[in-house]
């Protein structure tokens, strides 16, 4: 029993070796067949990598070729000599129908890229709605249909010799044991290596699932040139990211259907389908500024923290003291905050591209289509600012090519791009998403003072490190929970799982202030915006801190927001309680540009009276906040005890139109890349 499980997990991992050769093949093919660029010269590093990385991408599925002749072969044949016998064939046959579906996806991705130049995305959920004549007449004459199918008998040969020959290959010689319980130990070492050899290879590499490859982690070198981070990524790969992410329906809408939606939120002086008129929807939503109401600054910062949400700011929670940073922040003279404020998405890039672009990103990923990678639209916040005089830098705490912020950022108009893992030392501590906050931002800061300010920047700076999995060692940078938050329980101080958390919410808090400290002191009159690119909860519900033990859709929903200047406080925001992402823009414009300056942005700014503030998410009124998917909605008091959920009649948020108006100019300009423009045209250069 032990001698044939010992040859047959030889012959599981002989077969296993089929697959990931064959994609390397196919990768070379894709590059030979597609290669963009002029030569070779000075892509080797970014070739190797483009291999090394999809190999162990690859492994997401090919190791499950290994999985299946284990399984399904080497241990039923334990039991049963005929069967092993016969085990080669199994495998052979399985290994066989494996390629043949590589082979199918490789084709299928080989005409893909010829349409799209792209490799499988979101247009294949299109295809269901394409017609399919059209579509197998396209196969046939335009590429060779017949052919391809035809070499599908040569390729099913090959594969199949080429699996009986590395079935061949020699084994190592099985040892005889002296003692049945050597045996046995034997036998259970194996089948463990077994175990743990799929799952490194399953996880590419690693036992560490926050390690796996994906999209996000493939190596800079690759990364800056798409055609070959598009190349390490396997087949199968690609068509599971499309499988898990289906696009927005907004995608497949027709403009007859969107266009009674968008006439629902647009000024009303272009309502009546007027608008249609115009060159986009965008431009219905033109605004004139009533002139500056601060001295304008020759910095402007727009710092966006890390799940720097708001519920640990109210006052219920003011024992953890993990955000006192922000809370002086809010206590100064010269500041205006809102305790009630709608991020623009539920995630973080969602908040960032609505943030940068002014239309919601709309959960269609607009930082990954290339469309957008060559123009944008006039709400744009870089491009309108330089109308001002404004330069515009994006500082990220993280790598940029990540996203592909590196490609979407100067489409939308930033000047620049600076990356943490570019400016910052090779040996700074990071976590998977970025360089510590810490460092990051003294870095930048000092880099800021370098620049002097001689011209006018707007600095958009997005921290990375209060992001899970809350590996950060907290306590030495000073984080002591005893200290920090005497006045809680002490098995919430000795709960590590909440400390990890709680500890990293407090260093970035502490981080992003010294930020705000260090740069006020060395320009006084830089308007000074905070806020989180989403909402977070790290307060643990069940130590006790307050009598209510579920979350507020306030607390779920709700992000941070405060802005600072020598000429504002309070008064600036004309009574308001709420406000968005959305608002951000109009209200820097409102704050700075003189009267008459013609800006656009799909909301007004806080300097007037607003009534509601909506997201593709969530929605919120002064009274009240809900999801966007149904008619659930709580009132806005941060309250200790339990608040009551109440539900529309019709089963819908009381904002729908607007939610649905909105969302669909994105969907608009998402299916007219057409319209988009350039952001040097939309600069007036």
């Amino acid at each position: 029993m032990s001698e044939t499980f010992f040859y047959g997990i030889q012959q599981d991992l002989k077969i296993f070796l089929l697959p990931p050769i064959l994609c390397a093949v196919f990768r070379a093919a894709f590059i030979l067949r597609y290669w963009p660029y002029e030569s070779y010269a000075g892509k080797g590093a970014a070739i190797y990598h483009c291999f090394r990385y999809g190999f162990w991408w690859g492994m997401d599925w090919n190791i499950y070729v290994f999985a299946y002749s284990f399984l399904f072969v080497t241990v039923p044949g334990v039991f049963s000599s005929g069967y092993y016998d016969n085990g080669n064939f199994v495998r052979s046959v399985g290994v066989v129908l494996y390629c043949v579906a590589l082979y199918t996806a490789f084709w299928g991705k080989m005409i893909f890229y010829a349409h799209y130049h792209d490799t499988y995305n979101y247009l294949l959920w299109q295809g269901k709605n394409a017609e399919k004549h059209n579509l197998l007449d396209v196969f046939l004459h335009q590429h060779h249909g017949g052919l391809l199918l035809a070499s599908f008998i040569p390729f099913i040969y090959l594969i199949w010799k080429a699996a009986w020959g590395l079935l061949a290959l020699p084994s190592v010689t099985f040892m005889a044991f002296d003692s049945t319980e050597s045996e046995i130990l034997f036998d259970v070492g194996l089948l463990l290596a077994g175990v743990a050899f799929f799952y490194y290879f399953r996880y590419g590499g690693t036992f560490l699932h926050d390690d796996k490859p994906e999209w996000d982690t493939i190596p800079s070198v690759v990364k800056r040139e798409i055609f070959l981070a598009r190349a390490t990524m396997d087949d199968f790969v690609a068509l599971e990211l499309v499988w898990k992410h289906p696009p927005e329906s907004l995608l497949s809408h027709r403009d007859e259907d969107d266009a009674p939606l968008i006439d629902e939120v647009v000024p009303a002086e272009h309502r009546g389908m007027q608008w249609r008129v115009l060159p986009t929807p965008i431009e219905a939503f033109g605004r004139v500024a009533k002139g500056a109401r601060i001295r304008p600054p020759q910095h402007i910062f727009l710092i966006v923290g890390e799940s720097y949400t708001q519920s640990p700011l109210d006052e219920i929670y003011t024992q953890l003291h993990i955000m006192d940073g922000g809370r002086r922040m809010r206590a100064e003279r010269h500041s205006a905050q809102l305790s009630n404020f709608l991020p623009a998405g539920k995630l973080s890039r969602p908040s960032i591209v609505s943030l940068m672009t002014g239309i919601f990103d709309s959960k269609l990923e607009l930082n990954e289509n290339e469309r957008f990678w060559q123009g944008t639209v006039a709400t744009a916040l870089p491009v309108q600012l330089a109308k001002l005089g404004y330069r515009s830098l994006y500082w990220y705490g993280g790598n940029a090519t990540y996203g592909n912020f590196n490609q979407y950022a100067p489409a939308v108009g930033f000047d620049k791009v600076m990356a943490a893992t570019e400016f910052c030392p090779a040996d700074a501590p990071r976590t998977w998403v970025g360089i510590y906050d810490h460092i990051f931002l003294e870095k930048a800061a000092a880099l800021i003072r370098d620049m002097g300010d001689s011209v006018p920047t707007f600095h958009f700076v997005y921290t990375t490190s209060n992001h899970g999995p809350y590996k950060m060692d907290v306590a030495a940078y000073g984080y002591d929970a005893n200290t920090v938050m005497p006045d809680v329980s002490e098995r919430l101080r000795r709960d590590r799982s909440a400390q990890k958390i709680l500890g990293t919410y407090w260093y970035s808090d502490r981080a992003i202030e010294r930020f705000v400290l260090s740069i006020r002191e060395a320009f006084p009159e830089s308007l000074v915006i905070v806020t989180g690119d989403h909402a977070a909860l790290p307060i643990p519900m069940n130590m006790g801190l307050i009598p209510r033990q579920d979350v507020t859709l306030r607390e779920e929903f709700c992000t941070s927001f405060v802005m600072l200047h020598p000429d504002i406080d309070q008064s600036i925001f004309a009574g308001n309680t709420i406000g968005g992402h959305m608002n951000i823009a109009p209200t820097i414009f409102e704050l700075i540009a003189p009267q008459g300056f013609v800006y656009y942005s799909l909301f007004p700014s806080l300097t007037e009276p607003i009534a509601c503030a909506v997201s593709p998410y969530h929605w919120l009124t002064k009274d009240a906040v809900g999801p966007a998917e149904d008619g659930q909605w709580q009132g806005l008091d941060a309250t200790g005890e339990p608040v009551e959920t109440h539900r529309t009649a019709d089963g819908k948020p009381p904002l729908a139109k607007e939610i649905e108006g909105f969302t669909a100019i994105t969907g608009w300009m998402a299916r007219h890349p057409e319209l988009l423009r350039p952001a040097a045209s939309l600069k007036g250069n």
